[in-house]
């Protein structure tokens, strides 16, 4: 697959490992506002919310290495 791909909120979730509705709450305005590394999700319009697979990719990265900077 391409790292380039644009998801579905349900794809996401399912690449996630992770309820539809959990990652919902994730591109939430007032959860992108609180969180350090904001969900990189985008909308095509109020009902469409889509992410890049690259840039769920690296978000991921962002987060597993603060993770591991917090544990050591």
């Amino acid at each position: 697959m391409n790292d380039d791909q644009v998801l579905t909120i349900e794809e996401a979730a399912q690449y996630l490992k992770m309820t539809e509705k959990q990652v919902y709450e994730l591109t939430r305005t007032r959860s992108q506002e609180r969180m350090e590394y904001p969900f990189p999700a985008f909308s095509i319009h109020s009902k469409a919310k889509r992410v890049r697979k690259s840039d769920l990719m690296t978000w991921i990265d962002v987060l597993a290495k603060q993770g591991a900077r917090r544990v050591n």
